[in-house]
């Protein structure tokens, strides 16, 4: 997805409006600190600019040594002041920069949250990686620049231009010969950096999901000696953002040559009319030090000052990034205030529903089974019939477009989410184990479980044996989606972590299908235990795996093309009988010939 950077001045105008209505305001009071020594700061600087005139007069007009002295230890103070000064307006400023990040971290992960299975399938995880990191900073660097603009260089701006009046009005005029012509590059500067600072973002965006595909699938990167390909694409990536870094610093910084001309003309302007006056018309010399003191030291505030719509411009695009996922609507509203699912004996039925990922592709065509309570019910049948989708929409990770979908006589879409979720324990073939440690892994199933319950879901899922002969046991931690594990070890900890749910319906898909014999009748073992008196939906390609179904639905097309047990349908001779003698084809079939005899 490709955000719209912000259009025009006015959409600027309003995301600065809103960065400080729903930042700004919450931290108002340690602005204000921050803003009142950033104005010492400012007054501390205009008043070294005009001591200069007093030292230079005290020097060489009046040769007064004690009121060098004074002055010279007033100075000190002054100096000491602005240091407490910088220093604290920092440190307040960081811890108010450090808060809106993690606020706007906060807010991305809860938004993100909020949103069903859909709207991730439409983007790649770096991309949130990327907003995450590049928006929150930016919200902070663009009320930064705010407080700081005003704070520092404007208050510095004014105090030392009033030095500058107060010493020589006339002369003070010279500084106005920057402002038109820097302006005006300024304005034509503006939107070819919102264009660039786009650019970037897009690229970086590129970077990370190179870089976090090679790194998550270095097992198929490996395997099919991809390394070159990847580098080269990863290469390709690094050589367009290192390019459009490299146009923003051009583009950013193509105003200096002028500016610094222009500084040179007033500064140069300003020197050769003090020197006449010091010279020709015989005023102080410390008006005219005083002066040339106040104008340098006014150029670097008056030059940021100049570049902030640049910089605030660069900022608003990554801003943008944030807030176009903040603002998402929620694809996965709370409903916390709809009744909890009460789920007694877990009987689940599907009538006449209908469901597509996408418009006019539709996966379920009015489907309609049931699932027994305390039974266990098998899914088969060809890649794409709708198996899978048949779990999501249970765990309403989708929502049916029509029909109904019940548990024990409940509508799931009339009950919360949460509640029907925590009543369901499931099981998926492409396990996922978080960072961490074994315990923490089955820990998950159930919050606040203890030792006790863990090592004893261990043992049920035939996962304790091996859990010990690692050197730390249960603290062995598990790397990066499980990697450091086997498939059928990934898989135990995953049953094990259902069985410490305890929950009454239990999903399984596809638990198997990846494992070797051995793993697979380990695991076979511990799903047993997992779906012992609790009604169990298992989606199935191994048919051998789900002979022993109370009851067997094929799913063909979106809709159920045969039901039955397992016997009942071998002697149909359908489409059930199809599939099994399919994968028994290179194999003895007493069991088949005896079924269908």
């Amino acid at each position: 997805m490709a955000p719209k950077a912000p259009a025009d001045s006015e959409s600027s105008y309003q995301l600065i409006r809103r960065l400080v209505t729903e930042y700004g305001a919450k931290h108002w009071k340690r602005y204000a600190v921050a803003f009142a020594l950033m104005a010492l700061s400012a007054g501390t600087t205009a008043l070294i600019a005009y001591l200069m005139g007093t030292i230079v007069n005290k020097a060489y007009v009046d040769r007064s040594f004690q009121a060098i002295v004074i002055i010279g230890l007033i100075t000190i103070v002054i100096f000491c002041a602005r240091g407490l000064a910088t220093y604290f307006q920092a440190v307040i400023m960081s811890r108010i920069g450090n808060a809106i990040i993690a606020e706007n971290q906060r807010r991305l992960f809860d938004r993100l949250m909020n949103q069903n299975l859909g709207f991730f399938a439409e983007r790649h995880s770096s991309e949130f990686l990327h907003r995450l990191s590049t928006g929150a900073n930016s919200a902070t660097q663009v009320l930064r620049l705010l407080v700081t603009s005003v704070g520092r260089d404007a208050l510095s701006l004014i105090g030392l231009a009033t030095v500058m009046v107060i010493q020589d009005p006339v002369m003070s005029l010279s500084a106005l010969i920057i402002a038109p012509p820097a302006m005006w590059m300024i304005r034509k500067l503006v939107k070819r950096i919102r264009a660039v600072a786009k650019a970037q973002f897009t690229g970086g965006t590129r970077l990370f999901q190179t870089l976090q595909e090679t790194i998550q699938g270095i097992r198929t990167v490996k395997a099919f000696t991809l390394e070159d390909r990847l580098r080269h694409r990863y290469y390709e990536n690094v050589a367009a953002v290192e390019y459009e870094a490299n146009k923003m610093a051009r583009v950013s910084n193509r105003s200096s040559p002028t500016m610094e001309a222009l500084a040179g003309v007033a500064i140069a302007a300003g020197v050769i009319y003090g020197g006449y006056r010091t010279i020709e018309m015989n005023a102080t010399p410390g008006e005219f030090f005083s002066f040339i003191t106040a104008f340098l030291l006014a150029y670097e505030p008056a030059k940021r000052l100049a570049r902030l719509q640049i910089e605030l411009n660069a900022g608003l695009v990554g801003v943008r990034q944030l807030f176009d996922i903040i603002d998402a609507p929620s694809t996965e509203a709370a409903d916390v205030d709809k009744p909890k699912l009460v789920m007694d004996k877990g009987r689940v039925e599907f009538k006449d529903v209908r469901f597509g990922y996408r418009e006019n592709e539709p996966v379920l065509r009015g489907l309609s089974l049931v699932a027994q309570a305390g039974q266990m019910t098998a899914l088969v049948g060809p890649s794409g019939g709708g198996k899978s989708t048949i779990l999501n929409l249970i765990l309403r990770l989708y929502e049916p477009q029509s029909g109904s979908i019940t548990i024990d006589g409940q509508t799931i879409t009339a009950v919360s989410r949460h509640s029907l979720r925590q009543q369901i324990a499931y099981v998926g073939q492409d396990v996922f184990l978080f960072h961490g440690t074994i315990r923490d892994n089955i820990g998950f199933g159930k919050e606040g479980a203890t030792e006790d319950e863990i090592i004893a879901a261990a043992k049920a899922a035939n996962a304790h044996d091996f859990i010990m002969s690692f050197p730390h046991g249960y603290d062995t931690h598990t790397g990066e989606q499980g990697l450091q594990l086997s498939g059928g070890q990934r898989q135990r900890i995953a049953v094990a972590r259902a069985l410490i749910k305890d929950a009454k319906l239990i999903l399984l898909d596809e638990a198997t299908a990846a494992l070797d014999s051995e793993s697979e009748r380990l695991v076979q073992d511990a799903i047993a235990h997992l779906t012992q008196d609790r009604t169990t939906i298992v989606i199935a390609h191994r048919l051998h795996t789900v002979a022993h179904a109370d009851r067997i639905f094929v799913i063909e097309e979106g809709v159920v093309a045969e039901d039955g047990r397992h016997e009942e349908l071998l002697r149909k001779g359908g489409r059930y009988a199809s599939f099994y003698r399919l994968q028994l084809q290179n194999q003895d079939e007493p069991e088949l010939v005896a079924a269908t005899a």
